[in-house]
């Protein structure tokens, strides 16, 4: 499947702006490309509670997969703090990187970080998580053992 960089990072700059980060005024959005071409987009969501917020990766992905959606091709993220432009790359943390293992195929799987349409960078989700532990690792390659 062709990715299409730029359709993907207008859309998570387009999530940013829907952004709830009262606490850390820290905006994030994401656009993730799921395998039949759908475009699914999120933002980073705070709690007061801290534990409960949501980053804009996961809440792309848990939408998708909430919809039946479960095979990808690659996600757009970016973020900077509120009321400033985009000054620099927003990689997806630990957490994030984990759910994308769970549903993506490491090697294949693009992970786009971005500061506009013109100044990203484009990696695999194998080089952000080497060595990650997925649905494979388990007995049968299915969660079951």
């Amino acid at each position: 499947m062709q990715v299409k960089i730029k359709e993907l990072i207008a859309g998570a700059i387009e999530a940013r702006g829907k952004s709830y980060s009262p606490y850390s005024h820290y905006q994030v959005g994401a656009a993730l490309l799921c395998a039949d071409g759908q475009i699914i987009t999120g933002c980073n969501i705070e709690n007061a509670a801290y534990g409960p917020s949501n980053c804009a990766e996961r809440t792309a992905f848990f939408k998708a997969v909430s919809e039946g959606i479960r095979a990808f091709a690659a996600i757009a993220i970016v973020g900077s703090p509120e009321g400033e432009t985009l000054t620099q790359y927003a990689y997806p943390c630990g957490v994030c990187r984990q759910v994308m293992m769970e549903f993506c195929e490491p090697e294949h799987f693009q992970v786009i970080v971005a500061k506009s349409e013109e100044d990203y960078r484009v990696m695999t989700l194998a080089e952000l998580l080497p060595e990650g532990f997925g649905p494979e690792n388990l007995s049968d390659g299915n969660g079951r053992s």
